[in-house]
């Protein structure tokens, strides 16, 4: 796809979720399930947050994608995570994985192997976790030694490029990469959306809600275009609200603003570059 092709996807997802307002359940960290429903009700998505196993498989069903998330895990996702991956994967349905805190953990370790099959739509993490997970299934890029600290990433966005490519050569859907600039790719092309703030990382729980917000773009756009349009507006939104707040406190308050006022051509118009594999 060309810029301009991609800009004008971007705004038509956009368009779209505000329109439609999908369904996109949540299995998500319990440090951030408020941001993350939050974040998605402010881009247009209905959210609702899911823990039991009869729960996982009957969202997988009525929802239009979904967003698992292995952050604060309780042992009943030993079978809630799995039953809801395979249900989603035989449903067709599109579906965020974030690989948080990847390596910590026996339970985190087999969960996260055993998603492999049911290829997500989306992965999103920071640099560390999509090395680590890309090591973790075996494909090329991929490190088991990758330094993931808790939520942290030890490494540069581009660091994990290969192991993004790789994933989503896999899944056949997108990886999107968090830190200062986004890296964002489909296994063809790389886009690197720019923007954001450096109070972003300073407050609770902005990767968690943007894997949320993926979801609900991908309830009506490719992975790739869900995960480049996720990047776009919180990059916005990020910037815009950094302008006129004092501190973090009302910087989160101020973001979930900026999520809900953006246009669709106002997130279609944030800078972003297009590479070729």
């Amino acid at each position: 796809m060309t810029q301009s092709e991609i800009s004008a996807a971007v705004a038509q997802a956009a368009k779209l979720a505000k329109e439609s307002n999908p369904l996109t359940p949540s299995i998500t960290n319990t440090v951030t399930i408020n941001f993350v429903a939050n974040a998605q009700l402010a881009v247009g998505g209905s959210a609702a947050m899911v823990y039991l196993p009869d729960e996982g498989v009957a969202m997988a069903s009525v929802g239009a994608a979904m967003y698992i998330n292995v952050g604060t895990l309780f042992p009943i996702y030993e079978d809630t995570l799995p039953l809801t991956a395979a249900a989603l994967h035989d449903g067709g349905k599109p579906w965020v994985l974030d690989p948080v805190a990847i390596g910590m953990g026996k339970m985190r370790t087999d969960l996260l192997l055993k998603c492999k099959p049911y290829k997500p739509s989306i992965i999103r993490g920071n640099a560390s976790e999509i090395i680590a997970l890309a090591g973790l299934w075996g494909l090329e890029g991929g490190s088991h030694t990758s330094d993931v600290r808790g939520v942290d990433s030890t490494d540069a966005v581009y660091a994990a490029k290969s192991a993004a490519i790789a994933l989503a050569n896999w899944t056949g859907g997108a990886v999107a990469v968090s830190g200062e600039a986004d890296l964002i790719t489909d296994g063809r092309q790389v886009v690197i959306s720019k923007g954001g703030s450096a109070m972003m990382p300073s407050i609770t729980g902005t990767g968690c809600s943007l894997g949320g917000v993926m979801a609900v773009y991908a309830a009506g756009a490719s992975p790739f275009i869900a995960a480049v349009t996720g990047a776009a507006v919180y990059n916005l939104a990020g910037k815009r609200a950094a302008a006129y707040v004092k501190g973090t406190g009302s910087f989160q308050s101020a973001f979930i603003d900026e999520l809900y006022v953006a246009t669709p051509d106002d997130i279609a118009q944030n800078p972003f570059t297009v590479e070729e594999v």
